[in-house]
């Protein structure tokens, strides 16, 4: 889970392996072909709706792909360069400075700068659902098939 607070962290990855993990030290046993389906689907699901909901924050609130690509960058560089704030602050910059280089008022910058946070958020909270629901159908599987 701890690759939802620093993006850079492969979370859901590490949850698969962890099943690997699992399997190896205990058991494949309770593992079907529908797990790992189901399993690897989330995975993907959630790989690619971490950029596109990033991104779809900044295009909702007006930005423009010189922003994504800046506020994409501020979210992987930000909670290194800034520890305790850089997570927000890092795609927030990236999208207002990607505006203002692209011409934009400080005004629209700003409001494109607050739509990568909510991206952010908005992305943040779909990783933690679908991760935990990653966690319960392991737990769920193991219960009732071990």
């Amino acid at each position: 889970m701890a690759g939802t607070v620093y993006p850079i962290l492969p979370g859901a990855i590490a949850i698969f392996f962890a099943f690997l993990v699992y399997g190896w030290f205990f058991s494949f046993d309770p593992f079907g072909v529908w797990f790992w389906i189901i399993q690897i689907l989330i995975v993907v699901v959630l790989f690619v709706a971490d950029y596109v909901v990033s991104a779809w924050g900044v295009k909702k609130f007006g930005g423009s792909k010189l922003s994504t690509t800046l506020s994409t960058v501020g979210v992987i560089i930000g909670p290194f360069v800034i520890p305790a704030f850089g997570l927000i602050l890092g795609p927030f910059l990236g999208a207002f400075i990607g505006e203002l280089i692209g011409g934009s008022s400080p005004s629209k910058a700003s409001k494109v700068g607050f739509g990568s946070v909510v991206g952010l958020f908005t992305s943040t909270v779909m990783k933690i659902i679908l991760q935990i629901v990653m966690i319960v159908l392991f737990i769920i599987w193991v219960v009732r098939f071990a």
